[in-house]
């Protein structure tokens, strides 16, 4: 790397000097480091990685009520289970023994047959619980009773040294210009920080304070009514522990049915808002017709007892548009919400948590300009949230079960300029981009080949791997400028080189890069797996297994997003085998035959 000129070094160091010694100056004249509005699980998650990673950091949480209490979304993600263990409370999760949720069966798009979605290939194996958080277990997610999970998360919060206030709640907002500098609680208590985090949910205190507004990139407006049942039948019984969610389609909207321990379900219903008004139903008695109506639940509920208590919420995706300034950051759902037909919510809020907890502590460092690191956070949870709008999008337009909803999904379908078409339903999900806003190969937290998977099922998309139709692969990196992204990594942000273009970013890390210096001598199918098996020989088993399951799916979403053209010459052979996710498995076992095209390829071209 090029060396910084001697009196940009300078100023970057007297940059460092001045925001070290602000911090001090702040850090005697406040009553803590980090304030923070809300103790669910954007607030708790928050306060444990700062917590972690500077245990020495005054860190206070207030929350309005007394846990433990109910709260909708409990079906989770695998993504957040690592997040859990980087705190050090996923073993504390685990022993509370919620189901292990291994995927989903849904009655949803073009036919009234139901399809399962999985996290892992083949099925659960049988192990004692509590388990560790290695093996399968990295690959499946949590269905959660909020309840206790919440309270899980706070406590452990305050066993790393944040001090919790429950059954505080702040009224008031102090502001200077773009700045906080206090909260009122209802107590009377005044509190001063150097930094304040909005972590209410869709109160969104401090986006209020402020008068943000918010955008609503969709026409899609849902309400939800949910209620917990006693002693449900499970739907499936997986391994020790596991099982899917439920997500069954109606002609006006859908059900969630979600165990949440041997003995407690949370069962929902979402509907349009407009179709709820035009119904003219009580709550109570449109959740009882569609409980009715819907036989997979009717049966699982045949001799389960409702708790008789019915909760209501508004679905509404939103986004604010600003989210972070001065001292003040929004995180977790103050921030945006995606409609939950993904059940991605508690994924956007832990990741946002971490990132608004890395971005405290390197603002503290003084290493990077604080204004990229402000940007970079916004930048990032706007990104991840519009995506999950995008894709929920196009799940409602593609259910062709919504039979009472036909003008709805196709306002949603036109506000998106999103015809329903094979190659344009597929053309209109890369438009977003296949390289997600954390550097994965895909979207909306799903990798590309699970996007491929589910949309076999909805209306229709079909496409396979470049792989088994194109041979020859060329780099597209013109026009493109070179911009830095972050990194957040152990407690850290680094700076990322990545080529920037039309909206579009590839990350010079990792198998991107491994694939782009490959493309850079090689241009055809079997020239490319033999280089990268001579990679893949150099590197440790641990690493050179990663970048064998990667290589596939980072191919097909720099193929995607524009980085590189595949085209298909008739003179040059394509794979020997259809190609999956361990291709490279397959590789070795046709390597002879595979060395053998190369070979014969070469001398007719």
């Amino acid at each position: 790397m090029k060396a910084l000129p001697r009196e940009v070094a300078h100023f970057q160091s007297i940059d460092r000097i001045r925001v070290i010694e602000e911090t001090n100056a702040l850090m005697m004249k406040s009553d803590c480091d980090v304030a923070i509005i809300g103790g669910g699980p954007a607030g708790s998650t928050l306060g444990c990685f700062l917590k972690k990673y500077r245990p020495e950091l005054n860190v206070r949480i207030f929350e309005a009520e007394r846990f433990p209490r109910d709260h909708v979304g409990e079906s989770q993600l695998p993504a957040i289970s690592g997040y859990l263990d980087e705190v050090g409370v996923w073993d504390k999760v685990e022993a509370a023994g919620f189901p292990i949720k291994v995927g989903g069966t849904f009655k949803w798009g073009r036919s009234k047959d139901l399809w399962h979605f999985s996290f892992i290939p083949g099925d659960l194996h049988e192990e004692a619980r509590p388990s560790q958080y290695k093996g399968q277990r990295r690959q499946t997610a949590f269905q959660v009773d909020r309840a206790v999970y919440d309270k899980i998360l706070l406590d452990h919060a305050r066993e790393l040294g944040c001090d919790v206030f429950e059954e505080t709640r702040v009224v008031k907002v102090h502001t200077e210009g773009q700045g906080v500098t206090a909260l009122e609680t209802a107590g009377g208590e005044t509190v001063t920080a150097r930094y304040y985090c909005d972590a209410s949910g869709h109160r969104g205190v401090l986006r209020t304070a402020f008068h943000i507004e918010c955008e609503y990139p969709t026409t899609l407006q849902n309400v939800a009514f949910w209620g917990y049942w006693r002693n449900a039948e499970w739907p499936e019984n997986l391994g020790i522990g596991g099982t899917r969610v439920q997500v069954m389609s109606l002609p006006y909207g859908w059900i969630w049915f979600i165990p949440l321990s041997e003995t407690r379900t949370s069962v929902g219903l979402v509907t349009p808002a407009n179709y709820y008004k035009q119904s003219k139903m009580r709550p109570a008695d449109l959740y009882k017709k569609a409980l009715d109506e819907e036989p997979r639940i009717r049966y699982l509920l045949t001799d389960a007892d409702y708790e008789g208590e019915l909760s209501t919420t508004k679905d509404w995706s939103f986004l604010a548009t600003k989210l972070c300034a001065d001292n003040w950051f929004l995180v977790g759902e103050s921030a945006g919400f995606a409609d939950p037909i993904l059940a991605a919510g508690l994924t956007i809020t832990h990741a946002s948590a971490r990132e608004a907890a890395f971005t405290i502590l390197e603002m503290d460092r003084g290493t990077h300009d604080l204004s990229w690191l402000r940007k970079e956070y916004e930048a990032l949870q706007m990104n991840r949230i519009r995506s999950h709008i995008r894709f929920a999008d196009y799940w409602y337009t593609a259910n062709g079960q919504f039979e009472d909803l036909k003008e709805y999904t196709r306002e949603i379908a036109k506000s998106n300029g999103l015809e329903l078409s094979a190659s344009d339903a597929w053309s209109w999900l890369a438009r977003g981009g296949f390289i997600d806003p954390d550097f994965e190969p895909g979207t909306a937290t799903f990798q590309i080949h699970g996007i491929r998977d589910l949309t076999e099922y909805l209306d229709p998309v079909k496409t396979d791997h470049p792989f088994n139709r194109t041979n020859i692969f060329k780099l597209s990196l013109g026009g493109a400028k070179l911009v830095p992204r972050s990194r957040y990594h152990q407690g850290r942000i680094t700076k990322v080189e990545c080529l920037e273009r039309d909206g579009k970013v590839l990350p010079r890390i990792g198998a991107y890069e491994v694939i782009v210096d490959i493309l850079k001598t090689e241009s055809t199918i079997l020239g490319i797996g033999a280089m990268l098996k001579r990679i893949l020989s150099s590197m440790s088993p641990k690493m050179a297994e990663r970048l064998e399951h990667e290589f596939p799916n980072y191919f097909w979403a720099m193929i995607e997003t524009g980085w590189i053209q595949a085209s298909y010459d008739p003179k040059v052979p394509l794979l020997p085998f259809e190609v999956e996710r361990h291709w490279v498995m397959d590789w070795h076992q046709d390597e002879k035959e595979a060395l053998r095209q190369i070979a014969d390829s070469d001398v007719n071209r």
